[in-house]
């Protein structure tokens, strides 16, 4: 009986063959012995599908998986995002080609909610700058009471959605004793009330927080949904927080407010380009504190992040549907039906 075969993008190794992220653990697939893995690299940031062909699950992390990634033999039948984001993948060819596309909400959401707060507290306490002074010696020391930082005792943190990660956020931030508020055209008011988070519209996020927080998926409608219009309705106390996608934000208009004085500063764990450019402008502003869209990145946070997605995997080989499939319509396609089936059919003759 052929083996079931899981590709994992050549990003999860280092030059010399050693892991990249050594918390994530293959080993409940290196250890099955009808189950083999093999790297495979991108072409131009791209998966190639000629490359994919033999391979019935792929573990994705940065390539894009376009239609081009699609193998020709339609054997691919899951690509599973080593985090929470999807927009490197076409979920339109993944659809036609009867491939589930699975994410791993639970892995990042405690990691990114701490990722959060952290940016919460480094800008209110101005760390950053408060780090610079100190290393200055005495004359830094001397301005420290030109740099007092924020109590967020009554202060409003406001959050661009509520799902797995803003919720998990606003359950860190309970004890901070805010007012907290969120925008979401997708909420549960039952879960917003157990958490104790106001529902409110868009503008009022932007106009009444001390700290507006960006916990939404990149889509054509939440495109640059931080723009030069939105930023002027911030008060010029307040900070913006951005650890999703880096065209949430229209970066060109965040620099100007920033350079002007719109708002008091932002935490970016994401940009419009990544890598920014070294000559990149928000790059030089000292009310910004940077992160490599990284901030999240622990033993724990890796670990789990793994942990979920070769769950996937495994369900998918029993013939189970997996966890978190982002592409729910994919479920009801003759194509999915037959390979599900057929994964049944295998795992019954192999068990």
């Amino acid at each position: 009986m052929a083996a079931f075969r899981v590709a994992l993008s050549s990003d999860f190794r280092n030059p010399d063959g050693s892991p990249t992220y050594p918390t994530f653990d293959l080993s409940p697939l290196i250890s099955d012995p009808s189950i083999e893995i093999g790297y495979v690299a991108a072409e131009g940031g791209v998966m190639p599908g000629s490359a994919l062909a033999d391979y019935d699950a792929l573990i994705l992390v940065v390539p894009l998986f376009s239609r081009q990634s699609i193998p020709a033999n339609r054997r691919l039948g899951l690509v599973a995002r080593f985090g929470v984001g999807f927009d490197n993948v076409d979920l339109d060819a993944c659809n036609e080609a009867g491939i589930a596309v699975v994410t791993t909400p639970h892995g990042i959401r405690r990691p990114l909610a701490v990722a959060i707060i952290t940016f919460i507290l480094a800008l209110t306490s101005k760390l950053m700058v408060k780090d610079r002074l100190t290393r200055q010696g005495p004359d830094g020391f001397n301005q420290r009471a030109s740099h007092m930082g924020v109590g967020l005792m009554g202060r409003v943190l406001g959050s661009v959605g509520i799902g797995n990660i803003g919720a998990e956020m606003f359950r860190l931030a309970k004890p901070f004793d805010m007012r907290y508020i969120a925008h979401d055209p997708y909420a549960s008011a039952e879960v917003a009330k157990e958490l104790g988070v106001e529902l409110v519209d868009l503008e009022t996020v932007f106009r009444i927080s001390d700290i507006v927080t960006l916990n939404c998926p990149l889509t054509a409608e939440t495109r640059h949904i931080v723009n030069a219009r939105t930023l002027r309705l911030m008060k010029p106390s307040a900070y913006l927080i951005n650890t999703a996608r880096g065209p949430v934000v229209d970066q060109v208009a965040l620099t100007d407010a920033l350079e002007k004085g719109l708002i008091a500063g932002a935490g970016l764990d994401v940009f419009d380009t990544e890598p920014p450019p070294a000559d990149e402008p928000i790059l030089r502003l000292d009310n910004v504190i940077v992160a490599p869209h990284s901030l999240c990145w622990t033993d724990q946070c890796f670990a789990g992040t793994g942990a979920a997605d070769i769950k996937a995997v495994l369900d998918f080989r029993q013939g189970v549907v997996p966890a978190s499939v982002v592409n729910r319509a994919v479920l009801a396609t003759n194509v999915w039906m037959q390979r599900l089936t057929a994964q049944q059919n295998s795992s019954a003759k192999s068990g």
